[in-house]
């Protein structure tokens, strides 16, 4: 399974399927679990936890040092899920002890070419995030978001679950569930209700999400107020309840 070009180290530890292409690097302090396939010319380096049933394609940089000055060579983690697709030239580094200590990635994402994620950041599960994409440090990104080729996201944003930007949006504060983006920089554009649709979200779930859309974006009331009446909407509606939270959360401030 593993092509006589390829390079692996003997403190890299492989499960007995899984498959590492011609002049790959793989280096120590790397875990990779079964069914995982590595292409051509990948470099990983360790610590790194690769999870089942992954596909890496040719010329990734997984698991390299933080591009972070205050790095001082700290035994940070780099941890990949189960189901992904890692396309050509990804970059995913580590972590920082500044931070968790640990970049995350999630199960069954669809990751494409030229996207970086940089340290610590946290990216859920079933995300998509088109050609060249970029994270800067410690960002948070939700289950089901969807990014648009070239989005770039600001260090410490959080982008909430199913979440979609368009091509070239630049983010600088945090963008809530469930809304579209779009522009440099971002500004709202109503909701993914497209995206909603396609997850099995019924009309009437829809309908609830649109009305706090509004609530937060048209009504006029401050962001504290806005959350309050959203917390009310809540009650009987409880796909609302992480949008409540992450207004609770967020400490960028949102996009408006």
């Amino acid at each position: 399974m593993i092509h006589p070009t390829a390079i692996v180290d003997s403190k890299a530890e492989l499960a007995s399927d899984v498959e590492v292409g011609p002049y790959s690097i793989i280096g120590p302090n790397v875990f990779i679990d079964t069914g995982t396939h590595i292409g051509a010319h990948v470099v990983i380096e360790g610590p790194t936890r690769i999870g089942k049933n992954n596909r890496v394609y040719q010329y990734a940089s997984l698991g390299a040092a933080p591009q972070d000055k205050k790095y001082g060579g700290e035994p940070t983690w780099l941890e990949i899920g189960d189901d992904n697709t890692i396309r050509e030239f990804c970059t995913f580094n580590r972590g920082t002890v500044q931070d968790a200590g640990v970049t995350r990635i999630g199960n069954d994402n669809w990751i494409m070419a030229y996207v970086h994620i940089a340290h610590d950041c946290q990216v859920g599960d079933h995300t998509i995030l088109a050609n060249n994409a970029s994270l800067a440090g410690h960002v948070h990104l939700a289950d089901y978001a969807i990014l648009g080729g070239f989005t770039l996201v600001h260090q410490f944003c959080k982008i909430g679950a199913h979440v979609i930007t368009a091509v070239g949006t630049v983010v600088f504060k945090d963008i809530p569930p469930y809304v579209t983006a779009a522009g440099y920089d971002a500004t709202p554009h109503g909701i993914n209700a497209e995206g909603l649709r396609r997850r099995g979200f019924t009309p009437e779930r829809i309908a609830a999400i649109k009305r706090a859309y509004k609530t937060l974006y048209r009504s006029g009331l401050t962001l504290e107020e806005a959350r309050v009446a959203l917390t009310e909407q809540s009650r009987e509606a409880p796909d609302l309840t992480i949008l409540v939270d992450f207004l609770s959360t967020s400490t960028r401030g949102i996009i408006r």
